[in-house]
Formats: C-alpha cells, structure tokens, sequence
C-alpha cells in the first residue's frame, strides 16, 4: 500500500520537471538540427532538476512515512523504496511526454530554416532516477535512529558464585 501511495507521486515528478526544467534550443538550417549554444548547460540543467525535485519529494516522503508508520518494518521500507524508484521512472516518462516534441524531424520541420525551437526534454544522466529512492531512505534512517522507539536494554546477568556480588569461587579465600 505504502509503495502504491508513493508511486502515484510520478504524477507530481514529471508535470514539475516538465515546468522547472531548462529548455535546450536547437536551431535548423533546413536539412540539419545544430545546437544554438554548443556550450550551453541547459541539457546538465534538465538533469540537475530532475535530481532536485525527486530528492525534494523523496524527502518528505520519508518524513510523511515515518511520521505516519512510527513502528516501521522492513516491509515498509520495501514499499516505500520500490515506490520510490517507480515514481522516479514514471515521473521521467511523464516529463518526456509533457516536455517539447521529441521528434526533432518533425520539430525542425514545423519551425521552418533558421528558426529556434526546443529540443525534448530528456535524462543524459539515468543515474538522476536513484535520488527519489535514495533520499527517501536516508530520511527514514536518520529519523529512524534519532527518533524510533528503542528496545530496552536487558537486564545485566545475576552474580555469579555464593556469596557473591562480585564473583564466584575465587572471592571466598580459601
């Protein structure tokens, strides 16, 4: 249940990359698609955001999950990471869909010789996917160790030996 709630989030991920991302201008001489800025970051840029708002939704999902679930599970943090990790791949899908045309031949074509447009909105880097499942189980953790219930220490083991609260046979002096 946990992983279903959380994947429904890539309907959140992929509209706000498709919005936050940096557009890459192409531009088309009328037989060839050239980079505007050959040097431009708006490509990195794509990247980066993506990183940025998965890590940010992973998290309070982390928060949300361990404030809801104080009592946790490995079953739970499962949930939560599969979750994760398929928000992260529909968010992209999404974002690509929603993004500019991802025919450049078709894109080129409608903007006609000499004309700019944006190239689609794609992941250079697919290593960027691992930042929603990865921050949402850092949260976890850290709010897991510093404010999980702890188990009680068991109790120190009884004397050992007559006579003893310090030892055993060797304490008598004989």
């Amino acid at each position: 249940m946990c992983g279903l709630a959380v994947a429904l989030l890539a309907l959140v991920l992929g509209p706000l990359w498709a919005w936050l991302a940096p557009r890459t201008p192409l531009i088309t001489d009328g037989s060839a698609v050239y980079p505007k800025h050959p040097e431009g970051e708006e490509v990195v840029g794509a990247d980066g955001s993506f990183l940025l708002i998965s890590a940010g939704l992973g998290v309070l999902v982390g928060l949300v999950v361990f404030l809801v679930r104080r009592r946790g599970g490995v079953g739970l943090v499962i949930g939560m990471t599969v979750g994760a990790l398929l928000a992260a791949l529909g968010g992209w899908g999404i974002g690509v869909a929603l993004g500019p045309e991802t025919d450049l031949v078709e894109a080129a074509r409608a903007a006609g010789a000499g004309a700019t447009f944006d190239g689609p909105l794609k992941l250079q880097a697919k290593g960027v996917l691992l930042g929603f499942p990865f921050a949402a189980l850092l949260v976890h953790m850290v709010l897991t160790v510093a404010f999980g219930k702890r188990e009680p220490l068991p109790p120190p083991p009884p004397p050992a030996g007559p006579g003893a609260p310090g030892g055993g046979w060797a304490d008598t002096g004989r």
